[in-house]
């Protein structure tokens, strides 16, 4: 499953008598009272992270210029990825009913804590989730330093080229970069169409960096301060790396021409993570991958409850429901890399 592809030889697949199959799905989820707003929930999540923030910062000041600040970048780089998936369930709607609240959060979140636009994020996160591992369609496998599959492999020109024969081994000394991709990105976006406010997202960013920035040089001799930065960023991208990489990567490629339905197209390229309360906490939920791309607007809580109405559901009609532990999912991922690029190191 994991190296194959949806091609387009496959057949569109039947409907059912009273609606599609994913129409019954939802018809037992919401029955189920798994679609309700958790603001319970919400508040004691995001209130946790807020006080894990405040300590972070308060822990800063009271350092000074000491090596040991190193040891509260690792920890400020948890509580960023935690910020991270507090930005995308806001962006989802699960946090909040109506569109403003959400939308004033994810920009409070995203722009001005983590340096990230939230207008550019949201328009590749859609994009993401209406066509999954669509090798045309979903920005997230896009071919940039990385391929995602024998085609791009074969048409890599440049640096991912050079990297695409290495990319298993490079994978997660890449993710050092991430977060620092994600604000470079934003910046670039603020002239993009997709930024709805970019005089208002270019303010809250510049005055995030200004921030962050200047705090760490005001504080830090300025080798402690590049140090801080780069264990902070560093650690930040490989959390969101290992956070969002098991979901998909490795997973069936949609070729172009394929017109799988929805179900089909959200669950045959997702797969789900098990490892109890840590890696719930982990990934924030992220982990029932299959259930949040079929159902974006569940909150977190309900996910778990969900996971075992949809794995029924798709035994019944017979579509292969993936699960696995972290570290496999990891695993697959990286087996995934390389193999794609093995046309680039010639072989065939």
């Amino acid at each position: 499953m994991a190296d194959s592809a949806i091609s387009s030889d496959v057949p569109r697949t039947r409907e059912r008598e009273k609606g599609s199959d994913f129409s019954e799905l939802s018809r037992r989820i919401t029955e189920a009272g798994l679609l309700r707003r958790r603001p319970l929930y919400y508040t004691v999540r995001f209130g946790t992270v807020a006080l894990a923030l405040t300590g972070c910062v308060a822990a800063f000041l009271v350092l000074g210029d000491s090596w040991i600040q190193l040891i509260v970048a690792a920890a400020l780089a948890v509580v960023f990825g935690q910020l991270g998936l507090a930005a995308h369930d806001l962006a989802h709607r699960q946090v909040f009913s109506r569109r403003r609240p959400g939308e004033i959060g994810g920009l409070l979140v995203a722009d001005v804590l983590l340096g990230m636009s939230y207008g550019w994020w949201m328009n590749k996160h859609t994009r993401h989730h209406a066509n999954p591992n669509h090798e045309k369609k979903d920005p997230d496998v896009a071919p940039d330093i990385i391929v995602w599959s024998r085609r791009q492999a074969k048409q890599a020109k440049g640096p991912a080229r050079f990297i695409g024969k290495h990319q298993a081994a490079l994978f997660f000394p890449l993710l050092t970069l991430e977060g620092l991709n994600l604000s470079f990105s934003s910046l670039r976006a603020l002239r993009s169409p997709s930024v709805k406010r970019p005089v208002l997202e270019g303010t809250l960013l510049v005055a995030h960096f200004a921030v962050y920035f200047g705090g760490v040089f005001l504080v830090l001799s300025p080798g402690r301060a590049l140090a801080f930065v780069a264990v902070h960023q560093g650690l930040f991208g490989i959390y969101l790396g290992s956070v969002f990489a098991p979901n998909h990567k490795g997973m069936p490629m949609i070729e172009e021409g394929a017109e799988p339905d929805f179900l089909r197209r959200q669950v045959l390229t997702s797969r789900n993570v098990d490892g109890g309360a840590f890696v719930e906490a982990f990934m924030g939920g992220l982990n029932h991958q299959i259930e949040h791309h079929l159902f974006p607007g569940m909150p977190t809580p309900a996910l778990g409850r969900a996971q075992v109405i949809t794995e029924r559901y798709c035994a019944e009609l017979g579509i292969p429901y993936r699960r696995t532990g972290l570290i496999s999912s990891h695993r697959e991922a990286l087996r995934h890399l390389r193999r794609v690029g093995e046309p680039l190191r010639g072989k065939r």
